[in-house]
């Protein structure tokens, strides 16, 4: 690849933050022309192109996003260098974009996140819910910076993905009082006919648990299966069946709701992941989740 062309790069950033060659071309006191002309000439040396036009708009393509969130980065501290320079305040606070997998509690990942709000700079969190699937495609196209999953990502061809440990801990079996006294006796032989409540097979907590009571030979009634844990865990402090919680937010949950340990599947474990792409230039909060273990 030939060296970067600067000016290049700058005009690309504009028309994508505006997205449109007219309003960039007006800035850059440019013939829109000219300037898709330039646009034309630097996706010729970087061999990819950057823009796809959808009806009348210009759309961003994979690398296109990728290129721009670097310019966007090298352009704006050019702002701040030029800031510090003059004495001027610069503060800028780092942008944190999360993807949260439909299958982590949300309590946990609100654990998980605990170590960007100790940081001393200011961050800016956004946070989208999804399947796996769909976030670390996000992640692969560089519209997340990091993905909460309760499973390792397998290698995408081309590019480096690395899976984080951040917890593995039992699973424990909840219920209200009047539950919790009739099936705590005997656990777990006492889950034969028990009402019980599962995520969805999608989720890997599901998977382990149908497999554990395969093993043991038990047969619980499942009263429902959810995607959403917030629900599953509001019907089962409302009496709907037991539900099984990792022992991470047993804690957090028994102080919100009143609701008692059945037992502990020592067996059964919930793991959860930080899932990157590895980059040149690490953010400082993926740093600090990635290095933050919960016990």
């Amino acid at each position: 690849m030939n060296r970067l062309n600067y000016h290049h790069l700058q005009y690309f950033w504009l028309v994508a933050k505006e997205r449109s060659l007219a309003r960039a071309a007006a800035l850059l006191r440019l013939a829109p022309s000219t300037l898709s002309g330039q646009i034309h000439a630097f996706e010729g040396v970087l061999g990819q192109a950057l823009f796809a036009r959808v009806g009348r708009r210009l759309e961003l393509t994979d690398a296109g996003r990728l290129v721009y969130r670097y310019a966007d980065d090298i352009f704006t501290l050019g702002t701040e260098l030029q800031d510090a320079l003059l004495d001027r305040p610069v503060g800028r606070p780092l942008r944190l974009q999360v993807g949260i997998a439909d299958a982590v509690p949300k309590m946990l990942a609100s654990t998980l996140l605990q170590p960007v709000l100790a940081l001393a700079d200011r961050v800016i969190l956004t946070c989208v819910e999804g399947s796996p699937e769909r976030l670390l495609a996000a992640l692969t196209a560089h519209e997340v910076d990091v993905v909460f999953a309760d499973a390792p990502c397998t290698a995408h061809p081309g590019l480096q993905v690395l899976s984080h440990l951040l917890t593995r801990c039992p699973v424990v079996i909840l219920g209200t009082k009047a539950l919790a006294q009739r099936y705590r006796k005997n656990f777990p032989r006492s889950l034969r006919g028990a009402p019980l409540l599962l995520p969805t097979p999608q989720a890997t907590l599901h998977r382990s648990m149908e497999q554990w009571l395969s093993e043991h030979a038990l047969t619980p009634q499942i009263m429902g299966e959810f995607d959403d844990q917030a629900l599953l865990v509001e019907l089962g402090q409302a009496g709907l069946g037991l539900f099984p919680v990792p022992a991470a937010i047993e804690r957090t949950i028994r102080a919100r709701f009143p609701v008692h340990r059945v037992g502990v599947i020592s067996e059964v474990h919930e793991s959860f992941y930080a899932i990157t792409v590895e980059r040149r230039i690490a953010h400082p909060a993926v740093v600090a989740i990635c290095k933050h273990h919960i016990h």
